[in-house]
């Protein structure tokens, strides 16, 4: 059971990665038009540096893809887990209305990598 739930709360976190990259480049889900205005400023400033955009959202397409894989789902954690972290920072200090969103996505990282600490194991020995 646990498995089956892991399985589908991997492949549900996969996609919503797997959406944000390619949104990064094709743009086909519009701004929401309340942003807040630290978030606009937040969001110009990403821009402005123009390879760190599409370095973010290869990263999530890479990512996300990797999490769905059963067998390539540890490498799409740690590949994940760097974005993660900046948007649980960038919800803690910008925007926090959409941290509880951000916690449960990094308990969702969190706990892939839990379960597969032992294929890390080599990395840190």
């Amino acid at each position: 059971m646990k498995k089956r739930i892991l399985f589908v709360v991997s492949v549900l976190f996969g996609l919503m990665f797997l959406n944000a990259g390619m949104n990064k480049f094709f743009n086909y889900m519009p701004m929401p038009k309340d942003l807040p205005e630290n978030m606009v400023k937040f969001m110009a400033a990403f821009m402005e540096i123009g390879w760190l955009m599409p370095l973010v959202a290869v990263a999530e397409i890479i990512g996300g893809i990797l999490f769905m894989i059963p067998k390539l789902r540890a490498l799409g954690a740690i590949v994940i887990f760097p974005v993660m972290v900046g948007i649980i920072l960038t919800h803690i200090f910008i925007e926090p209305s959409g941290l509880p969103l951000a916690i449960a996505l990094l308990a969702i990282n969190l706990w892939v990598i839990i379960e597969n600490r032992e294929k890390y194991l080599p990395m840190i020995k």
